[in-house]
């Protein structure tokens, strides 16, 4: 019996990324019911393993069960959309409002969390940055590689920073991040992000906290310009060359 736990538990995970994957690329959509035996066929797992699963995704805000009308799917307004889980699933929809969503939270805090590293940063701060970097360097026109070398930067970023709550910044970031660079970067002409990467780290090892703003800020501006190339056009961000008043 020891032995199989493990299995169980792979199990409940495999029914909890299928189920609700499909609910937020739309597969089960709102107002829908998804009864067990439903399920069952669909799936091939047991009840057990089931309401297991729906209980995980009723935590997260995706289902309702509901006495006499099984599980309902809920609309994305109840989702807990800062969920980990809801990242990571959203990642492959290319979803114009996500995408937009995203743009405006980076402008809101990366010039600030860019302050604060400049400030606060510490010599091994300053290393995984310029690993990253380097990583970014290295990885020349591998989409994939340059993604996570992205990432990289961006988490060594926020954790320079020193704030607990900035730092878990990054499970929303990333997912993020993650969602805009596979469709930026799945192109053959996706523009050098390198040197705007290499002004931050500059800025942040000189501990020039205005630089690091500045810097930060047009990686932003960048970032808008490549958004319509991906089909989601940004709306909601600054426009490129666009500056807070000093």
């Amino acid at each position: 019996m020891p032995e199989r736990e493990p299995k169980l538990r792979g199990l409940y995970g495999e029914t909890v990324e299928t189920i609700g994957s499909r609910i937020v690329n739309g597969y089960y959509a709102p107002g829908s019911q998804l009864t067990l035996q439903r399920l069952e066929g669909e799936l091939g797992v047991s009840a057990t393993v089931l309401r297991e699963a729906i209980r995980v995704l009723a935590a997260k805000g995706l289902v309702s069960p509901r006495q006499r009308l099984g599980t309902v799917v809920m609309p994305r307004s109840a989702w807990s959309l800062l969920d980990a889980d809801l990242l990571r699933w959203q990642e492959g929809t290319g979803d114009a409002s996500f995408l937009e969503d995203l743009a405006e939270m980076r402008f809101i805090i990366e010039p600030a969390t860019a302050r604060l590293a400049a400030v606060r940063r510490t010599d091994e701060d300053l290393q995984r940055l310029s690993d990253a970097l380097r990583a970014m360097i290295d990885a020349g026109s591998d989409g994939a590689r340059v993604v996570d070398a992205d990432l990289d930067f961006h988490r060594a970023l926020l954790h320079a920073t020193h704030n607990e709550l900035l730092t878990r910044m990054e499970f929303i970031l990333e997912s993020g991040l993650r969602a805009r660079d596979m469709l930026v970067h799945d192109r053959s002409d996706w523009p050098d992000s390198v040197p705007v990467h290499r002004a931050i780290l500059a800025a942040v090892e000189a501990r020039d906290a205005a630089a690091a703003e500045r810097a930060v800020l047009d990686l932003l501006d960048q970032s808008v310009a490549d958004q319509p190339a991906t089909g989601a056009p940004v709306t909601g961000a600054p426009a490129a060359g666009e500056r807070p008043a000093e």
